[in-house]
């Protein structure tokens, strides 16, 4: 078990792919979607998959779990989704001691383009790239788990019970 901290911005250009490695290509899937967990299943380049299990965020911080399971039991796994299956391609971007994550969305969420970084702590500074858009941290539109069920570009999802 391990508590994750990260900020989630919008990006605005693409001088990040200057110093971004080659990406990695997601698939991901929900299986399970409540006001306090959400269960996915991911698949990484069609090599690598995982079981992640994730609390509600509470400010920053929230619960998360993973285990790696069979890529072709994540297949079978995503078949059971609830929702759109969520597809990006992954780049990690260095800054300074840090290293950003950049999703760009494709499939029904073409055009959605999120950068996020992992900290240690809430308070941690980090430098803030020029590339760097509106925080989004907190926004629930903006979770996976909410692209799923209301891809970008359509009506923010109805709230859930």
């Amino acid at each position: 078990m391990a508590d994750e901290i990260e900020r989630k911005f919008l990006v605005s250009g693409d001088p990040w792919r200057t110093a971004a490695d080659r990406g990695c290509l997601i698939q991901q899937a929900y299986l399970a979607l409540a006001d306090v967990v959400s269960v996915r299943v991911r698949v990484r380049d069609k090599a690598a998959a995982t079981l992640t299990i994730k609390s509600r965020a509470v400010a920053l911080r929230r619960k998360e779990f993973e285990f790696p399971i069979p890529v072709d039991e994540a297949a079978e796994l995503i078949m059971l989704r609830t929702g759109a299956l969520i597809e990006k391609t992954r780049y990690k971007v260095p800054c300074g001691d840090l290293v950003w994550e950049i999703d760009v969305f494709e499939g029904a969420n073409t055009g959605l383009v999120i950068a996020e970084i992992e900290l240690e702590h809430e308070g941690q500074a980090f430098e803030r790239p020029a590339w760097l858009g509106e925080e989004i941290t907190g926004v629930e539109r903006y979770y996976n788990a909410s692209l799923a069920l209301a891809p970008f570009g359509t009506a923010a999802p109805a709230a859930r019970c």
